[in-house]
């Protein structure tokens, strides 16, 4: 996430580390680096400018601290400023004091708002123990429906769609029915296009009208940059929304949108969708993406995915197992199926402190495919005792995963000496939450 933003921010901390203080003579420099990493990441040229001010009369006004390093003072600096353009504080979700909240989704066609609705139905459901209602009012996508109805089934939440051409009598009668089951959050679906047009905008607001939301969330794909700073002003300009959702952040290695859409319309934004998966979505933060773009890792962010994702039961098991020593290849697996779930390693490797400086290849999914498929090609007896695993084995083992036998024997030699920490770690009272990070 924001991979080339974060790679030029490093460079200019690293430079300025070896000045012995920050003046206005070596200042000028920097500056115009971050200006051009600001620029080259695609923030609007606005927002550039006045990030770059606030940083210059930042290092060089009296919040200057002489007892840390030009480093650290630096640091300090920029994580303030981007954790200010990012919105400063996280702004939370306003749920009606009626008893029902409704949630509307807009933006444009592409940007992923129907597999929002889903992402956003199910957060709500597990984080914060709704009732969640879905409401297809997209009757312009075709499909749209039939996947709404898809995404809702897989995370088991209502989904209320009708044979009509009006997307305002889908609304009315979604709400009634909504109601009549006691569903206290209603998400509604509504139809974009490739353009904003006046017909778009009377439509929202027709259902903006007869739904009266507490929420209007406009969805803007992150990989838009300027774009989809261009569209939010649109759209907050004709129905004044309440917040942003940031979708597609996982590929978004500029992170342009994230840093200028705040500015540009004054608006938060309240949820960031982080992969294609169901689960890969969560509250925004200014302060922790900005931890994670100065390479300062994420940790609560983690801890919050971890505790959501992973199987509680698996880990105790776990845990008791590491405690008597009878860790095997079948508890690798899992571990390896256990992460997995929390979204691609380089994701998780940018919320660990420090991770950003390990290679991407170091963590390459490809790699824990390769050591599943070598695991699977293994019989239960192996698996539970590697040590019966012999030259032979190790042949057929290669062949039925299609990788070497170096590969096979490299395993091996990992697993040999995670066993070894695991005697070590079971010997202590601190629990191995992930044995195979």
């Amino acid at each position: 996430m924001l991979e080339q933003l974060q790679g030029h921010l490093s460079k200019v901390i690293k430079n300025i580390r070896g000045q012995g203080k920050i003046s206005d003579s070596n200042i000028s420099e920097v500056l115009r680096d971050i200006r051009i990493a600001l620029l080259e990441a695609d923030v609007n040229l606005k927002v550039a400018k006045k990030f770059v001010q606030h940083v210059k009369a930042k290092a060089l006004g009296e919040k200057v601290l002489n007892s840390v390093s030009p480093g650290q003072q630096f640091t300090k600096i920029l994580f303030d400023e981007l954790k200010y353009f990012l919105g400063d504080d996280s702004k939370q979700l306003e749920f009606d004091s009626s008893g029902q909240t409704v949630i509307i989704l807009v933006g444009l066609q592409g940007c992923g708002k129907t597999t929002t609705c889903a992402k956003l139905a199910r957060f709500l459901k597990i984080n914060k123990g709704k009732e969640p209602f879905l409401i297809a009012a997209d009757l312009q996508r075709p499909a749209a429906i039939d996947q709404l109805i898809a995404l809702g089934k897989s995370i088991d939440i209502d989904v209320f769609s009708q044979e009509s051409k009006n997307p305002i009598n889908v609304v009315k009668a979604g709400i009634k029915e909504a109601k009549k089951h006691n569903k206290n959050v209603v998400i509604i679906d509504t139809a974009g296009r490739l353009h904003i047009d006046e017909k778009m905008m009377d439509e929202l607001k027709s259902i903006i009208e007869v739904s009266k939301p507490s929420e209007i969330l406009f969805v803007a794909d992150g990989m838009t940059g300027q774009d989809a700073v261009n569209s939010s002003e649109s759209f907050n300009k004709a129905i004044d929304i309440s917040g942003i959702i940031l979708t597609k952040m996982d590929g978004d290695a500029k992170g342009g949108a994230a840093l200028s859409i705040k500015d540009a319309i004054d608006k938060p934004i309240k949820f960031i969708g982080t992969g294609e998966s169901i689960n890969n979505f969560e509250n925004f933060y200014p302060d922790r993406l900005a931890s994670r773009i100065l390479g300062m890792g994420d940790v609560l962010s983690l801890v919050e995915k971890a505790q959501s994702v992973l199987d509680k039961e698996s880990i105790e098991n776990l845990e008791e197992k590491i405690k008597n020593q009878n860790f095997s290849l079948l508890d690798f697996q899992d571990q390896i199926k256990q992460i997995k779930k929390m979204g691609p390693l380089s994701q998780v490797m940018d919320m660990i402190p420090g991770g950003n400086k390990f290679k991407k290849g170091d963590f390459d999914e490809k790699n824990l495919k390769w050591i599943e498929a070598i695991i699977s090609s293994m019989t239960i007896k192996e698996k539970n005792n590697p040590s019966i695993i012999d030259g032979s084995r190790r042949k057929r083992i290669a062949n039925g995963s299609g990788r070497s036998v170096q590969e096979v024997n490299s395993l091996l030699k990992q697993y040999k000496q995670m066993k070894t920490m695991m005697k070590t770690m079971g010997k202590n009272k601190g629990k191995l939450k992930f044995p195979f990070m």
